[in-house]
């Protein structure tokens, strides 16, 4: 249900990767990879996981019994593509979609989640919600002081930072549970990534059409932090199809010749 990328840091891991996630499957039948490329991230595998603990348990026995410096992008879910020629294509990586013109609509996963509460913390869990766009269905009081939200939310929302979000407004108190429920067309779009007008597809992720700009937004400026500045000047660009919506320059590095004469 959770996928994401494994890129060794340095090269020639990739063999001990493979090695490694060849043993781990041994004894967890839920674990599944495939060889990726990336001409920014190199060669690695996309890995798919039963959820974001399944996916983190993976990762540390990865690193701390393989000993393996590992690159994780993004965690996604699968998405079903409803094409013009009326096929139905899974789709659990970006650089796998179909182009605009071939299809027809994108359906994504919902979830049913409940969340559980003390009613001092309704107000900002609720916001939340709405945040991650959740459909809010009912709220019932369990006791006195406790209270029981239900929403259905997009799995891609939840596969984020929403646990730890919830735990932070509610100063650790609430909790949840959730289950899926099926997919929903949704008004989804592609979100590239070009650095220096190269598109780098290990970043590439797929993103609500009203939440593309804050998404794009917030990729750019913080590629600009990571990425070491050069001798000439790195444009960082998000686009959706042609179109740039967002946009971050990395300055280049000059040589400052009158620095001796003060």
């Amino acid at each position: 249900m959770v996928f994401c990328g494994l890129f060794p840091l340095e090269a020639d891991q990739f063999e001990e990767l493979r090695e490694a996630l060849g043993r781990l499957q041994l004894n967890d039948a839920a674990l599944k990879f495939e060889p990726e490329s990336s001409s920014a991230m190199g060669f690695g595998f996309r890995c798919g996981f039963l959820g974001l603990l399944h996916m983190e348990i993976v990762q540390e026995r990865l690193e701390r019994e393989y000993n393996l410096n590992l690159i994780i992008t993004a965690p996604s879910v699968v998405y079903r593509v409803n094409c013009s020629n009326n096929e139905t294509v899974e789709c659990s990586n970006p650089s796998l979609l179909p182009e605009p013109g071939k299809r027809r609509s994108i359906e994504e996963p919902y979830v049913k989640i409940e969340l559980l509460t003390p009613k001092d913390y309704i107000g900002p869990i609720m916001e939340l919600g709405q945040e991650r766009r959740g459909e809010f269905k009912e709220m019932n009081y369990i006791t006195e002081n406790r209270a029981k939200l239900t929403y259905m939310l997009p799995l891609a929302e939840m596969v984020g930072d929403f646990f730890d979000q919830l735990k932070s407004r509610s100063k650790g108190y609430a909790s949840m549970e959730y289950s899926v429920v099926g997919y929903r067309v949704s008004d989804l779009v592609k979100l590239d990534i070009q650095i220096n007008g190269e598109p780098v597809e290990a970043l590439s992720t797929i993103v609500h059409k009203e939440k593309a700009y804050t998404v794009g937004r917030a990729l750019t400026q913080k590629l600009k932090e990571l990425i070491p500045r050069q001798m000439f000047k790195i444009p960082i660009q998000a686009c959706i199809g042609a179109k740039v919506i967002a946009s971050e320059a990395l300055s280049a590095i000059r040589k400052d010749v009158l620095s001796k004469c003060y």
